[in-house]
C-alpha cells in the first residue's frame, strides 16, 4: 500500500520505521518545522525528520496544514492512505486525498480517553489497563470508526514516560497490521462502542499539583501520571519541590499517629525522614523516593534529607492550600 506518513515526536518515530521495513511503500513524510530549543535557542529538528533522512525518505515540513506545499505534495504522492501518528488535526479537504483514509494511532481503547494526553489521563485515573487503537480519522476528534485495538496492561509502578515508550513500539506493529488488513480488504471499520466517552485533555503544569488531602493512591496515580510532564510538584518552604517517584508507605493502612507516634497531622506534613520522606495525606502515608528542589538536578530523597532543611513537622503544601 502507498502511504504517505505524518507524525512529530518521538512516539511517532517506531512507526515510521517499522513502516519504512514493511512491504508498504512510504512516499511522503511530512513533520513539523525545526524549532527553537535549549538553551541556546538553535533550531532542533523534530525526531520524525532525523528518522525520515536516516531512512532517505522523501520529506515536508510544511509552516502547518493549511500550507498550499501540503496539499500538492500529498496529491502527487499519490498514496493509497495516510498514516497520522501524533500531528496536527487535519481539515476535510485533507482527508478527502486518499482513497483508502488516514489511519490514526491513539493510545488509549478508544472511546476512552480522547484527547491530546490519553496516557496520562489513564494513569491519574489509576487504571490498570490501556491500550492501542487504530481508525479512520473523521471531522470528530478520535471519533471515526475503528480498526484494530490491542490491550496493555499498565504496571503497577510505571511512569507516564515508561507507559508512552512501551505503547510507541507495540503500536509501530499494531498499524502495520493495520495497513496490511486494510490494503487486503480484510479490516472492516467499526463505529466506536456507544458507551460514554472520556475525554484526555490538554495538559497545563496546573495538572502536576498535588493535592496532599486526597488519598494517598490518589495523590501516587498524580506523580506516576505526570512524570515526566507537567512533572508533580508541592511546595517546600516558599519554593518548588518536583516529586519524579514515591511509594506507599507499609504503615499506610493505619493511622499516622498509631505507626508514628504522633498526634494526627495536617495533609502535607512530614512524618518521619528515616528512609526517604514521609508525608501525610488524607487517608494515610506517602513515602517520596526520588525529588527535584527548584533549580537542582533530581535526586534520591536521601539525598535531599542529607542536604536540605527538611525535618519531621514540616508541612508541605502551596501557599494556597488551607491549613
Amino acid at each position: 500500500m502507498k502511504l504517505a506518513f505524518m507524525g512529530t515526536p518521538q512516539f511517532a518515530v517506531p512507526t515510521l520505521r517499522a513502516l519504512h521495513a514493511s512491504s508498504h511503500d512510504v512516499r511522503l513524510v511530512v513533520t513539523n518545522p525545526d524549532r527553537p530549543a535549549g538553551r541556546g535557542r538553535k533550531l532542533r529538528p523534530p525526531p520524525v525528520k532525523e528518522a525520515a533522512l536516516d531512512l532517505g525518505l522523501p520529506l515536508l515540513q510544511p509552516e502547518g496544514v493549511d500550507d498550499e506545499r501540503l496539499d500538492q505534495a500529498l496529491r502527487e504522492a499519490d498514496v493509497d492512505a495516510f498514516v497520522v501518528v501524533a500531528f496536527s488535526i487535519l481539515p476535510d479537504r485533507l482527508l478527502a486525498i486518499p482513497r483508502l483514509g488516514s489511519i490514526n494511532l491513539h493510545p488509549s481503547l478508544l472511546p476512552a480517553y480522547r484527547g491530546a494526553a490519553p496516557i496520562v489521563w489513564a494513569l491519574f485515573a489509576g487504571e490498570q489497563e490501556t491500550g492501542l487503537t487504530t481508525f479512520l480519522l473523521n471531522d470528530r476528534i478520535d471519533g471515526g470508526d475503528v480498526l484494530m485495538q490491542e490491550t496493555v496492561d499498565i504496571g503497577p509502578d510505571e511512569t507516564a514516560g515508561e507507559l508512552e515508550a512501551r505503547l510507541c513500539v507495540l503500536g509501530a506493529d499494531v498499524v502495520v497490521r493495520t495497513c496490511d488488513g486494510l490494503s487486503s480488504g480484510r479490516l472492516t471499520p467499526m463505529p466506536q462502542p456507544r458507551r460514554a466517552a472520556s475525554r484526555a485533555p490538554k495538559l497545563s503544569k496546573t495538572d502536576g499539583r498535588v493535592d496532599w488531602r486526597q488519598s494517598t493512591q490518589t495523590i501516587r496515580n498524580r506523580i506516576r501520571g505526570a512524570n515526566p510532564m507537567p512533572g508533580a510538584y508541592t511546595e517546600w518552604d516558599g519554593r518548588i519541590l518536583k516529586i519524579h517517584r514515591a511509594v506507599i508507605d507499609p504503615a499506610s493502612d493505619q493511622p499516622a499517629e498509631a505507626n508514628l507516634g504522633r498526634t494526627p497531622s495536617e495533609p502535607g506534613t512530614v512524618l518521619d525522614i528515616t528512609t526517604g520522606v514521609t508525608v501525610a495525606t488524607g487517608d494515610g502515608l506517602l513515602r517520596l523516593i526520588e525529588v527535584q528542589p527548584e533549580g537542582k538536578p533530581r535526586m534520591a530523597a536521601e539525598d535531599f534529607v542529607r542536604g536540605y532543611s527538611i525535618a519531621p513537622g514540616i508541612r508541605l503544601g502551596l501557599s494556597d492550600d488551607p491549613a
